[in-house]
């Protein structure tokens, strides 16, 4: 265990390992991150490895799906914790390459999702979901493993993977894994440790708003007005700024609005600015 993970930095590399893996009838789980690790993270190794013989976790800070004013430079990274979290949970392989051996120099294709990606996250952040896409397509041919993990708090990215996959044929099953939230009931982020202690303290009302919001489906008003109370309690709650509240549809995002409990399985999204930092969160409705 104490020279575990194997840190991989190329393709081949992390190819090498995952063939003699299936040389010897082994099964492969992979757990796409961005570092600065935290029990959300570990929650997809822990799915990884209680369904699959080996896993590997990627460590890569994608710069294809950062704006121009968003906080690439800034993304915490803390590449020896990281590690020392991955040895801890028993994780065979780190792959960590750098920008061009992902990109590399001339690369010049693009993955996109159209239908999921132009709601929600998407509507503000016009770049994000193809560096998504791009990377983590890239990231299933490079490993070819037999399942990979995401977790439901970035739902969206979730529907967008799952959509790829299908679309493009790639052999990989893509799981979900639920989300894991703070005593407080916050989701975990690696965005979290920018928040101050008096913006920490109100973060909690992200996911009492969202409940607000199924609670008052369930007694019968509409989409629209259950989500208009839900921002307003934001609103007073301290949040800067509300990029949305919103009931969509689970399956193809398709907006919930005028009717009130939807007849097909739901969740109610929001995306809100406490100072300069977004935090995104859901709930099943």
């Amino acid at each position: 265990m104490a020279d575990l993970p194997a840190v991989e930095r190329t393709v081949s590399g992390l190819r090498e390992r995952v063939r003699a893996w299936r040389a010897a009838g082994r099964t492969v789980g992979l757990a796409p991150t961005m570092g600065a690790l935290h029990d959300g993270h570990m929650a997809l190794v822990r799915a990884a490895r209680a369904e699959c013989d080996h896993v590997v976790v990627s460590i890569f800070v994608n710069p294809a799906q950062f704006g121009p004013r968003e906080d690439f430079d800034s993304y915490p990274r803390q590449k020896a914790r990281d590690l020392a979290m991955l040895r801890e949970a028993g994780v065979e392989v780190a792959f960590m390459p750098d920008v061009a051996e992902v990109y590399p120099e001339g690369f010049a294709t693009t993955v996109t999702v159209s239908g999921l990606t132009e709601c929600l996250c998407g509507r503000d952040r016009p770049v994000h979901f193809q560096g998504v896409a791009t990377v983590v397509t890239k990231l299933l041919l490079q490993c070819l493993p037999d399942a990979a993990f995401f977790g439901e708090k970035d739902f969206q990215q979730l529907q967008v993977i799952r959509r790829l996959a299908r679309d493009l044929d790639i052999p990989v099953a893509i799981r979900g894994v639920e989300t894991v939230r703070e005593a407080d009931d916050v989701a975990l982020s690696s965005r979290n440790a920018y928040l101050t202690s008096a913006q920490r303290a109100r973060a909690p009302a992200m996911i009492a708003a969202l409940r607000h919001v199924a609670v008052r489906l369930g007694e019968g008003i509409t989409a629209a007005e259950a989500c208009a109370e839900g921002c307003r309690m934001l609103d007073e709650a301290g949040f800067d700024r509300i990029d949305y509240l919103e009931i969509r549809e689970e399956d193809g995002l398709v907006l919930v609005d005028a009717r009130p409990v939807p007849s097909r399985p739901a969740r109610a999204f929001a995306a809100a600015f406490l100072g300069d930092t977004r935090l995104i969160d859901n709930w099943p409705v």
